[in-house]
């Protein structure tokens, strides 16, 4: 309205507003409303427990620190906003991509993952960590840590679950899978021997394609982030007492999104239980 007000004086007519508002059937109240929005404001009590968990880990996202606090995710996101606490993601290009084997598995014990990282031990030098993780409800089943891949392959640290997984279908005819990637390690004979031992057969990604072993990569981040990233390790048996811990929070207490914000331990008791 005031734009044609405006456009009707620049042709020298003069309409009071009230006139224009009369011919136009408009209420002349909406012509002089402004609205008026209060900044939002955060409460106390609830920035507070979110600060602390924070602070102590800095790598949670919104969605864990909502699950371990008990609060609403869009509660905790609105305040990570406001508060200036969320990282924005880096923006993904787009890369061409060949068909891709799905790393998820339907049922516990139906196919599991595993692959190498490299981990800095301090006077001990450069340290290689295996890990073994189930596809189905992403639980850190065993790993371990030396000074070469192979010693790691083949002494692996077994978490509760496991060694008893081992022993349960390692006498059962039917194989299920083990994926890697087809690096040397995982393709000589001790390893391969080692893996028919256990009652494993050996999946193969295709070359070049990690994102087909995305489960345990995407543990391997998960692990670096929030625990290996965040400490300097003295030696061996300094980094092998954090990774313990860590691995214990993260299949007893740390929640997955993909798992109905439940942790790995509580998914596959969920399993024995249906």
């Amino acid at each position: 309205m005031l734009s044609v007000q405006q456009g009707l004086k620049d042709d020298g007519v003069a309409v009071p507003l009230v006139k224009l508002c009369q011919w136009f059937g408009v209420a002349r109240r909406t012509m002089y409303y402004k609205p008026t929005r209060s900044p939002a404001k955060v409460k106390a009590e609830l920035a507070e427990p979110i600060k602390e968990l924070i602070e102590a880990e800095p790598s949670f996202g919104y969605r864990t620190v909502a699950a371990l606090l008990g609060m609403n995710k869009n509660t905790v996101q609105r305040t990570f906003q406001l508060k200036g606490w969320q990282v924005r993601k880096r923006a993904l290009g787009q890369r061409p991509r060949i068909e891709a084997k799905v790393s998820r598995a339907e049922r516990p014990d139906q196919r599991w993952a595993t692959d190498l990282c490299r981990v800095w031990g301090g006077k001990d030098g450069w340290l290689s960590l295996a890990l073994v993780i189930d596809c189905s409800t992403r639980q850190l089943l065993c790993w371990h840590l030396s000074r070469t891949g192979g010693r790691a392959l083949h002494q692996p640290r077994w978490s509760r679950r496991g060694s008893p997984a081992l022993a349960r279908w390692g006498a059962c005819l039917r194989h299920f899978l083990l994926r890697s990637d087809n690096d040397l390690v995982f393709t000589s004979r001790d390893y391969t021997r080692l893996v028919r031992s256990y009652g494993l057969k050996q999946e193969f990604i295709t070359p070049h394609c990690p994102q087909q072993n995305g489960m345990v990569e995407r543990g391997i981040r998960t692990l670096k982030e929030q625990c290996v990233h965040r400490h300097r390790f003295e030696s061996q048996v300094h980094a092998m007492r954090v990774i313990a811990d860590w691995v214990a929070f993260y299949n007893q207490q740390r929640p997955h999104q993909a798992l109905k914000m439940m942790t790995p331990d509580a998914a596959y008791a969920g399993t024995l239980t249906a």
